[in-house]
């Protein structure tokens, strides 16, 4: 029975930011999909979601809060990171744009390891509060961790639902190491409406779902990033030559008398996934952090177009 009353369904989305971008990279790199998830999209899928489940019209689910969490390393070390500072402003600005309220801790360095400690506790103290005093019909938390157990069981003593969107997937990176994303089990027993994304996902683009093509990006960041200051290239002649190899996310450009690194997010007019070894590219060399030669403003040349080195 559809909701006679018309009642408006309040919606709170909270995002294990670290785990989301996981996700997205995945997409990105592994899945043949090769594109970033979107945050509206999600937005508007989630409302479709919560809609048939509470069995009404998604003009009756509304998300009423975002919440975004992760730990970020220091704008200095961003900033010696090649774009690392540009790309989280560019993500900020989209998470700004979609009314996602964001939530840093700082990365710090712990038995040698560096760890975002402390933000997982933010997120369900977060979640809970907003869930108390905001009064939502639905949680949704965009994550995977069984630490997060107690708050579903906090929030469903308040008579809240709640809802995970979760992903489980295999891939090999590229350094061939085989790497395996599961669900905790006892996470999803615990709520209300589990929501298997990748199996939803693969099934709505067999099936050219609009809902689900809208997920994904229609540009990345490789895109975007021809609107932000270019940086100062220790030579600023164009150089053309063959791509070497192509990796997931970066790849090589032949070039006298090493061979060039380059990075997904420096190849301009096009998409860094449309090129393929032995492609005649042109580019500026310019120095890392490290002072080491590397390629920007990589450009696929066209064949008329060739005039190797």
């Amino acid at each position: 029975m559809k909701n006679s009353k018309k009642e408006l369904i309040r919606v709170g989305v909270f995002y294990d930011g670290n785990y989301f971008l996981h996700v997205s990279n995945y997409y990105n790199y592994f899945h043949p999909r090769k594109k970033r998830l979107n945050i509206a999209g999600l937005h508007e899928f989630i409302r479709n979601l919560v809609a048939s489940e509470e069995d009404t019209s998604p003009e009756h689910c509304q998300v009423i809060e975002a919440h975004f969490f992760r730990g970020r390393i220091s704008a200095q070390e961003a900033s010696q990171r090649g774009n690392q500072l540009y790309n989280d402003r560019v993500f900020d600005d989209i998470l700004m744009s979609e009314g996602v309220v964001t939530h840093y801790l700082p990365i710090r360095p712990r038995g040698g390891r560096r760890e975002d400690k402390g933000i997982d506790v933010w997120l369900a103290l977060e979640a809970f509060e907003q869930t108390f005093y905001k009064r939502f019909n639905v949680l949704v938390l965009i994550t995977s961790d069984g630490d997060y157990v107690p708050l579903i069981r906090k929030v469903n003593s308040l008579g809240t639902k709640v809802m995970v969107l979760s992903w489980d997937f295999d891939y090999t990176d590229d350094q061939g190491r085989d790497v395996t994303t599961r669900t905790s089990q006892e996470l999803l027993r615990e709520v209300t409406y589990p929501i298997a994304m990748h199996e939803l996902i693969n099934s709505g683009l067999k099936n050219n779902d609009r809902s689900t093509v809208n997920l994904f990006t229609v540009q990345d960041f490789a895109q975007q990033r021809q609107e932000a200051p270019a940086e100062e290239p220790s030579d600023d002649e164009v150089k053309q030559s063959r791509i070497l190899k192509v990796n997931s996310g970066y790849g090589f450009i032949q070039y006298p008398p090493n061979n060039l690194f380059f990075h997904y997010i420096d190849v301009l007019e096009g998409e860094f996934d449309e090129l393929m070894e032995g492609d005649m590219v042109e580019f500026i060399i310019t120095k890392n952090e490290k002072g080491q030669d590397v390629a920007k403003n990589v450009r696929k040349v066209p064949d008329y177009d060739v005039n190797v080195w």
